[in-house]
């Protein structure tokens, strides 16, 4: 059978650059200030209470609080609670799954033995959507309502972006900024996403990493290609409905509407490593309003050479996990993109050497503000390119005085909450820059 085109697939795939050299590692918290109250740190793991498969991006918060993780490409999640909080419940909440609570006195405070295991909670399907249900065609109206679903005009977005890179379980480079986007058209193939940084920073407790520096390319432009709806090629696409199998999973409810949620996997005579997961199409427009997806890894040695642009002699590197997110959301009538994560695991291995490293990516990007009133695209000079490492440009848009009490960078923090401090800063109307 024929293949998709390999640049199809690059859309999805983090370009890394593996290369010698020393490297700056980030701090997790910074250092504590005198007067500051005292932390625990409880770290677990959310899986699947029939299967036991990690949970990928499920939400820990503590009630009553702001305060929120997700979780990592392996179900795991650290968070970090002052003594005041100790009283209070963990809040494990995921889609299509019952929340559940448990008192943070009960959390073990030894490394990952906190397992929590979650039961999926389908909602029965409603008399108005009872009828013959072919995935095939779902997806295929999703296709072809596209044109209608999502927005018809160029908008200007703000939105906060975070990157990060994890040595096993050691952050060695963390760094988030302010960006500006400019949103093309969906229905239109000739103008393509851009962005800039407004403002940005990273991490400044140093320390060696090693002798290898691991970097991402495109930054916020790669977080901007997972838009499924924007960059059909993959998935989306009539024509590429013939590699995948489809299959009906449920109805579940989000935001008070149906979805049916379709998986997709590619079919077995298709021997280029495609995509697998699932799609959440509403029930009444066919909007796709959310996509949780990966790459087959089945052939690793296909997969590795999609994403790593550049590597040393004598080094293996193989992918271990790769799982997207994407998620939109609906204002008179149109489909907006609204975030989308990525993380991706690799292993790495040297030649006579005995010991594996596993180095993990994530980036993640979610809008604050939106507006489709004069909207311009920004000068060349000012646009990213998907050649740019976001952790080299980042520290010329730096500013203390925007980030505020917000002084230190929290991966592990859920960018929610990391959005809500600094919610003034990241909407057009409180912009005192945009006042002229």
């Amino acid at each position: 059978m024929k293949t998709l085109k390999k640049f199809s697939l690059t859309l999805f795939a983090l370009l890394l650059v593996f290369s010698y050299g020393s490297a700056i590692a980030g701090g997790l918290y910074g250092n504590k200030k005198a007067g500051q109250q005292s932390y625990i740190t409880i770290r677990g793991k959310v899986v699947d209470s029939e299967t036991g498969v990690p949970l990928v991006f499920a939400t820990v918060g503590v009630s009553e609080t702001n305060v929120a993780v997700v979780t990592n490409i392996d179900g795991e999640f650290t968070i970090k609670l002052g003594e005041s909080l100790t009283s209070k419940n963990l809040e494990f909440t995921f889609l299509g799954y019952k929340t559940k609570s448990v008192p943070v006195s009960s959390m073990r405070d030894n490394g990952y033995k906190n397992v929590v295991r979650m039961e999926s909670a389908p909602i029965p399907i409603k008399e108005i959507i009872v009828k013959p249900l072919d995935p095939t065609d779902i997806v295929l109206k999703a296709i072809t309502r596209i044109g209608k679903n999502y927005e018809t005009v160029p908008n200007l977005m703000t939105a906060f972006y975070r990157e990060t890179i994890r040595k096993n379980r050691t952050y060695v480079s963390i760094g988030e900024a302010a960006v500006e986007i400019f949103k093309a058209p969906y229905a239109n193939d000739l103008r393509f996403d851009n962005a800039r940084i407004y403002k940005g920073r990273k991490s400044t407790d140093v320390q060696k990493m090693d002798t290898v520096l691991f970097k991402l390319e495109g930054g916020p432009l790669s977080s901007l290609e997972l838009d499924l709806a924007k960059n059909t090629e993959s998935i989306l696409t009539v024509d590429a409905m013939k590699y995948y199998d489809y299959s009906l999973s449920g109805v579940i409810e989000i935001d008070g509407r149906a979805h049916y949620v379709i998986s997709f996997k590619q079919k077995p005579s298709v021997e280029m490593p495609l995509f697998m997961g699932d799609l959440y199409i509403d029930a009444d427009t066919y909007a796709i309003s959310q996509a949780e997806f990966g790459f087959n890894l089945a052939d690793k040695a296909a997969v590795s050479s999609i994403f790593i642009k550049k590597k040393p002699l004598g080094m293996e590197v193989t992918p271990e996990l790769a799982t997207y997110m994407v998620k939109y959301r609906e204002q008179s009538g149109k489909w907006h993109f609204e975030y989308s994560r990525a993380e991706v695991k690799f292993k790495v291995n040297w030649k006579k050497k005995l010991f594996n490293t596993y180095y993990t990516t994530m980036s993640e990007i979610a809008v604050t503000d939106r507006t489709d009133q004069e909207v311009i695209k920004f000068a060349s000079k000012d646009r990213l390119k998907y050649t740019d490492i976001f952790s080299d440009k980042v520290s010329a848009f730096a500013d203390p005085n925007f980030w505020g009490d917000y002084n230190v960078i929290e991966p592990d923090q859920s960018i929610d909450a990391a959005i809500r401090r600094l919610s003034r800063k990241l909407k057009f109307s409180d912009r005192q820059d945009l006042e002229k």
